[in-house]
């Protein structure tokens, strides 16, 4: 049986980790390294268009141009990233180059989004319950090849631009890659799940989404945590939407923060803020609702438009049973809530759920349909005393 044939795992590894960025960096990949080096075999995008790419001058050009803005605002991730390549000992461009995913293709031939991906976010806020739950989806060969990581660091010094020395959080990896950009907690009460948006206009030499929100898994505060999604002075590079509530936040609300690309010329992100107070609830798939910015990829298009018209034919969810069943929607044929089909070939599958309940300070972690199993385990969102 090929790494590719493996069907859908009953697992979820979960990696405890302490130490420097680069330590860290290095336990990921010293520890998940088979799995680190199959899905690098594996990614059609990687394979078929960025590593074609970086060995052209358009596309080393992008490249260079990006690592080194990332470099300046945050050399601790790139040594991070390093630890994990040296750990996994695979080459760090093709780690870097999922990193940059579409800014690679875009920007350098102008072609556009390569790679169907989604993720569907449900956020429930009433005085009996706070939860913010979500669906990661992702090309299929991202199936089985993803871990949570648990990761300490404390470094002597401030780091990076916004002069971090201590960080502890815990956030869903795809193989390679940086915590940050799935599914996530911090011990400061953050709590925060990502939806990939396709915007059609993407910057070299901003920073990729997957640095930024990275670096959101140090923050303390929302003031903080809207500072970092700004990144005044440079910028985003391409877009997401960021849910997202501290768990012990007075106000006790809920944010869907639409994240485009830096305006050509321009030095900070494009943000549109949408509070989900008490009383509310919200959805969100993988389009641009409230910001005006061009889009690509109507594969993904398509995809959210059927699973928000999914979601709109239920009851306004209040409560976690509620949430657990609308993510468990297998209907919608092609561009359902939960994707599966059972088909090895099939483009797009959900590979993870998480429910986060930040009453409970608690999230389920699921790696199958959470409306037919129980989930995997429970764990707790420990914070900082």
């Amino acid at each position: 049986m090929t790494a590719k044939n493996i069907p859908r795992r009953q697992a979820i590894p979960v990696l405890y980790t302490r130490g420097t960025h680069y330590d860290v960096g290095f336990d990921m990949g010293r520890t998940f390294a088979s799995i680190i080096k199959n899905f690098l075999l594996l990614s059609t995008p990687l394979n078929e268009s960025y590593l074609p790419l970086y060995k052209k001058d358009e596309g080393r050009k992008v490249y260079n141009e990006t690592l080194e803005s990332v470099k300046q605002s945050f050399p601790q991730y790139i040594r991070e990233l390093e630890g994990i390549a040296d750990g996994a000992q695979v080459e760090f461009h093709k780690l870097f180059l999922l990193h940059m995913d579409e800014i690679t293709a875009i920007c350098a031939n102008g072609t556009e989004a390569v790679a169907p991906v989604g993720c569907s976010t449900i956020i429930v806020n009433n005085e009996k319950s706070r939860i913010l739950a979500h669906t990661e989806d992702a090309l299929t060969a991202t199936l089985n090849h993803y871990y949570f990581v648990v990761a300490h660091i404390i470094n002597d010094t401030p780091q990076g631009k916004h002069k971090v020395k201590e960080e502890h959080f815990m956030s869903l990896c795809y193989a390679g890659h940086l915590p940050g950009y799935t599914m996530n907690y911090n011990h400061h009460g953050l709590v925060f799940t990502i939806n990939t948006l396709a915007a059609s206009d993407l910057r070299s030499g901003k920073t990729p989404r997957h640095f930024i929100t990275r670096a959101l898994l140090s923050a303390e505060n929302y003031d903080q945590a809207l500072n970092i999604l700004k990144d005044e002075g440079v910028g985003a590079g391409d877009g997401c939407s960021i849910n997202l509530s501290f768990i012990n936040d007075e106000s006790g609300k809920f944010y869907n923060i639409e994240m485009a690309p830096v305006p050509e010329d321009g030095t900070e992100s494009r943000l549109d803020i949408k509070e989900v107070c008490t009383g509310e609830h919200n959805c969100h798939a993988n389009r641009y609702e409230r910001l005006c910015t061009k889009e690509a990829n109507p594969w993904l298009l398509e995809s959210s438009k059927s699973r928000m018209n999914t979601f709109d034919g239920y009851q306004p969810p209040n409560c976690k049973d509620d949430v657990v069943q609308m993510l468990s929607d297998c209907s919608g044929g092609d561009y359902c809530v939960f994707n599966e089909n059972n088909s090895l070939d099939e483009l797009v599958k959900t590979i993870a759920v998480g429910v986060f309940d930040l009453n409970e300070k608690t999230v389920a972690l699921y790696s199958d349909n959470p409306g037919k199993t129980k989930p995997h385990c429970v764990l707790p969102l420990i914070l900082k005393q």
